[in-house]
């Protein structure tokens, strides 16, 4: 079976929308309100992997239904650290998933790659 960091390390974006609930709450770094379900999600998940350079888990934890995926990668040419903090149903789909970002500049990168395609997510949302 693949996991979600399997699938997102081989850009399987098939795959990791796959392991995503219908009704799954995505919380961005970047932005104030939380996103639910699976198209916005999806939507978020394949704008964001243009985004980030370098791409690479470097570490993982697990607790019962919660999964942390540390990453590390780049933004606008800026190290970025973050965390996948995902939270499995009784069906094993994630139905909750945080990502956290630090540093500051690196977030705010971040945040300005993502608005700048912010109305092709929510056109793909939509349409998917």
């Amino acid at each position: 079976m693949t996991t979600f960091r399997a699938a997102i390390e081989a850009r399987d974006m098939t795959a990791a929308v796959a392991m995503l609930a219908d009704d799954v709450v995505f919380r961005s770094p970047v932005a104030h309100r939380p996103y639910p379900g699976k198209a916005i999600t999806s939507a978020i998940l394949h704008a964001v992997v243009e985004v980030f350079e370098d791409f690479r888990y470097v570490r993982e934890l697990h607790d019962g239904a919660d999964h942390v995926l540390i990453f590390e990668a780049k933004v606008e040419g800026l190290d970025v650290t973050g965390c996948d903090i995902l939270r499995y149903d009784e069906d094993g789909r994630i139905a909750d998933f945080m990502v956290m970002v630090r540093p500051l500049r690196a977030a705010e990168a971040l945040a300005r790659q993502m608005g700048a395609r912010f109305e092709q997510i929510q056109a793909a949302a939509t349409d998917g």
